[in-house]
C-alpha cells in the first residue's frame, strides 16, 4: 500500500495525490505553469534577463533550465521511469547527463561565434 502511495507523489513526495487521474491532473497543471511562464517570458522579454551570462542571455537560460524541468516530469512521470529497477533508471538518466551539458556547450560555443560574425561581418576559423 506504501508503494502505492508513493507512485502517487510528485516534487520528491510534497504533493500527493489519491488517484492516478488526480496525479495526472496535476503534472498537467504543473507542465501547463511552466509553459505558461515560458511563453510569457517570450512575449515579454523583460530587459533585466537581456543581460549576457556566458555569452548568452540569460533569457535563454531560463528558457533551458524550463524545458530541463519539463522533460524531467514528462519523462519522470508520464513514461513511468519512477516505477523501473535504479539500473535502468541509470541507463536512461545517466548518458542524459552526459549528454545535456555537452548540448549546453555548444549552444554556448555557437551562440558566441554566431555574435561575432553577426557583430564584426564575416568570420572564419582555421580548422
Amino acid at each position: 500500500m506504501a508503494e502505492d502511495f508513493h507512485k502517487l507523489a510528485i516534487f520528491r513526495g510534497l504533493l500527493k495525490f489519491k488517484s492516478n487521474v488526480q496525479k495526472i491532473w496535476g503534472v498537467l497543471i504543473f507542465l501547463s505553469i511552466v509553459t505558461t511562464i515560458e511563453v510569457v517570458l517570450g512575449i515579454l522579454k523583460p530587459e533585466f534577463l537581456l543581460s549576457y551570462f556566458l555569452n548568452m542571455k540569460l533569457l535563454n537560460w531560463i528558457f533551458i533550465i524550463l524545458t530541463l524541468v519539463k522533460a524531467y516530469y514528462i519523462a519522470w512521470d508520464f513514461m513511468h521511469i519512477r516505477d523501473e529497477r535504479g539500473s535502468l533508471q541509470g541507463s536512461i538518466v545517466l548518458p542524459l547527463i552526459i549528454l545535456i551539458p555537452y548540448l549546453i556547450f555548444i549552444l554556448v560555443l555557437e551562440a558566441d561565434y554566431i555574435f561575432d560574425v553577426m557583430n564584426t561581418g564575416f568570420q572564419s576559423w582555421n580548422f
